[in-house]
């Protein structure tokens, strides 16, 4: 069981790293079913393009804070 006076240390740095593959592989995956939902606009795709573009900048976002909280864990121990 989990001590509450010394909480396990956050692993930043591979967070960081899953959330960036996350966010390239949706944007990436965004782009690509977005150009296929624009030539056939009468079928779902492109909500589901619009959903996953929004997914990967949200990852990215949080593989920016993850990486910022590194660098202040960082400084804080030296």
């Amino acid at each position: 069981m989990a001590n509450p006076e010394h909480p396990a240390p956050t692993k930043w740095r591979t967070n960081a790293v899953v959330a960036r593959t996350v966010g390239v592989v949706c944007i990436a995956a965004g782009f690509i079913i977005g150009m296929y939902g624009l030539d056939h606009p009468a079928t779902h795709w492109l909500q589901t393009a619009l959903g996953l573009l929004a997914t990967g900048m949200l990852a990215q976002g949080y593989a920016l804070y993850c990486s910022i909280k590194r660098m202040q864990q960082l400084n804080s121990k030296s």
